[in-house]
């Protein structure tokens, strides 16, 4: 009795793990997604620099292909493990245990190869200033869609100040995505008018922060932590779950079954119907014999006449 609440008690716990490593996946290829497309624009921005470098080096943990390939993977193992545990399945269960363990251990080494910390400093930020003066031309137009995504998603205006813009171009002043409220023309009608409507702050401390890690790249790594712990809970529950089915089915119970109503019924039947056909018997022979004493009278009487 004692086995089996402890069998229902390990599927109750695997059933939760299961369910966790499937909601904590969706969040990591969820996030990965979101922060994809603020990295590529970084990237852009920052192509053939030491800031490209460093954004790689950050981010290639969190948007690696590996890693997206191994949490979908861990989405089937879920389910491949939910399924073995449901029906107790020795088979099933012991790929789950090997599937969570090799999954354990390239997580682990795509950490450890992936672990390093980048090298940047603000003056690398200058080099940002080389690619604004192609802001605008017609074969640029990659490029100016970029920093315009960028300025309006980070809410910053040139690298440094607004005034960057004026210094590296031929603009009189800056782009309409410097507008904190964007309008046609909000640009010029702020730098003839009110300079407070453009952003006040710099692309370069943006990008430096982002680099250094966003909030989005902190819940990557919580997340790839929790999923580390769980895969070694589930799998030390895998094991203990084994091995109580495994004996359990290996072992006979040592104490006997205990009788059915009927059974008990049946045999007592049996036994009375035994004792009445023997006391029967036993019952005619002594009849027998008192039905043959009044024969062996009559004929000592008529032997004693004659």
């Amino acid at each position: 009795m004692a086995r089996e609440d402890a069998v229902r008690c390990l599927r109750c716990l695997l059933y939760a793990l299961n369910l966790l490593f499937w909601l904590m996946s969706a969040c990591v290829l969820g996030v990965a997604a979101w922060i994809r497309d603020s990295l590529n624009t970084v990237l852009t921005l920052t192509a053939h620099t030491r800031l490209e470098e460093a954004a790689v080096l950050t981010y290639s943990p969190a948007v690696h292909p590996v890693i997206i390939a191994v949490c979908c993977f861990l989405i089937i193992v879920a389910m491949v493990g939910y399924c073995g545990t449901l029906r107790c399945n020795l088979l099933l269960l012991s790929w789950y245990f090997g599937s969570l363990l090799v999954i354990f251990c390239v997580e682990l080494a795509s950490a450890v190869w992936t672990y390093e910390e980048p090298s940047v400093q603000r003056s690398d930020m200058i080099s940002l200033k080389s690619r604004m003066p192609n802001y605008g031309l017609q074969r640029y137009q990659w490029l100016t869609h970029t920093w315009n995504s960028f300025q309006t998603e980070f809410k910053c205006c040139g690298v440094i100040y607004f005034t960057d813009w004026l210094e590296m171009t031929e603009m009189e002043w800056p782009p309409d995505s410097c507008c904190s409220n964007q309008y046609p023309g909000c640009a010029r009608h702020a730098h003839f008018h009110d300079l407070s409507d453009l952003h006040q702050e710099g692309c370069g401390p943006k990008i430096y922060s982002f680099i250094r890690g966003t909030k989005q790249l902190q819940v990557l790594r919580f997340l790839g932590v929790s999923i580390g712990v769980a895969q070694i809970l589930a799998m030390a529950l895998t094991l203990t779950l084994l091995w109580a089915l495994y004996y359990g089915r290996k072992s006979p119970d040592l104490d006997p079954p205990p009788p059915d109503d009927l059974t008990v019924v049946t045999a007592t039947h049996g036994a009375s119907a035994e004792a009445s056909k023997s006391g029967c018997g036993r019952t005619s022979k002594g009849c027998t014999n008192v039905a043959s004493k009044p024969k062996e009278f009559e004929m000592e009487r008529l032997h004693a006449a004659a």
